[in-house]
């Protein structure tokens, strides 16, 4: 069947989602999220669109930009060769990195715009990476509270308040709110990729490598391992990172 064609957004902003085929990691290393960010910047300028938000994930992107002299098709089409051209030619590797079609929807009025900018900044808190937004690198956040980068981040404090000040203290007690917001959510209650599940066992069980949960003494192993399933992580791939066999998983 043919493809339908995407929602046109009135207000040219749109909430987007760019996944890696399969789920796989598009993240390998720091390098690789400096070099995604600078390709947003490279075609914001380019392209001439907006940036209100961006939150990497190791198998995914979220993005909330206004189109303005190009469409969100051409945007995509954009960012998405530059950055697969300089991963395959970093890692060796040719074909498909992304899915071939980007999720979107639009995002029309006021109130949906903070639901989605809050719910792109909260994704590592959801995922167990972070305890806190502000601990995350890798978003937005912090272009709100700070120094601003390559975030226009004006209209969305002006939601807040005239004042900057007191904008951003609201914009930071809004990001507090635990919502059950879900945003174009594409499953995410999804598989959890290695790389973060690895960030959640080190910050759980406080240790510096996954196996050494192995050492623990049995009765915190077995806590730890539970806390580590109520997160999310699944048996095997909890088997396969710390080295513990699948039965005593089971059974903590």
């Amino acid at each position: 069947m043919p493809r339908t064609g995407r929602e046109r957004s009135k207000s040219g902003i749109y909430h987007i989602v760019l996944r890696g085929s399969n789920r796989q990691t598009i993240f390998e290393d720091e390098e690789d999220a400096i070099k995604f960010l600078e390709t947003l910047q490279t075609y914001k300028e380019k392209s001439g669109y907006k940036i209100y938000a961006y939150c990497l994930m190791g198998n995914h992107v979220h993005l909330l930009l206004k189109e303005e002299q190009e469409e969100l098709g051409i945007i995509m089409r954009r960012i998405g060769a530059s950055y697969v051209y300089w991963y395959n030619w970093k890692y060796q590797r040719c074909g498909h990195l992304f899915q071939d079609r980007y999720k979107s929807e639009v995002v029309e009025d006021d109130r949906y715009f903070l639901t989605v900018l809050r719910y792109i900044h909260r994704n590592p808190l959801k995922a167990g990476i972070v305890k806190n937004i502000g601990e995350y690198k890798w978003s937005s956040y912090c272009e709100y509270t700070g120094k601003t980068k390559m975030i226009d981040t004006d209209f969305g404090l002006q939601l807040f308040n005239d004042d900057r000040g007191k904008a951003i203290a609201s914009f930071m007690e809004f990001h507090q709110i635990t919502s059950g917001d879900t945003c174009l959510d594409m499953d995410e209650s999804r598989r959890i990729i290695d790389a973060d599940a690895i960030a959640i066992i080190k910050r759980n069980c406080s240790v510096g490598h996954c196996t050494d949960v192995q050492s623990m003494e049995v009765d915190k192993r077995d806590r730890c391992l539970k806390v580590l399933k109520d997160e999310g992580l699944s048996t095997r791939q909890l088997a396969r990172l710390t080295g513990i066999s699948r039965g005593i998983i089971l059974k903590a």
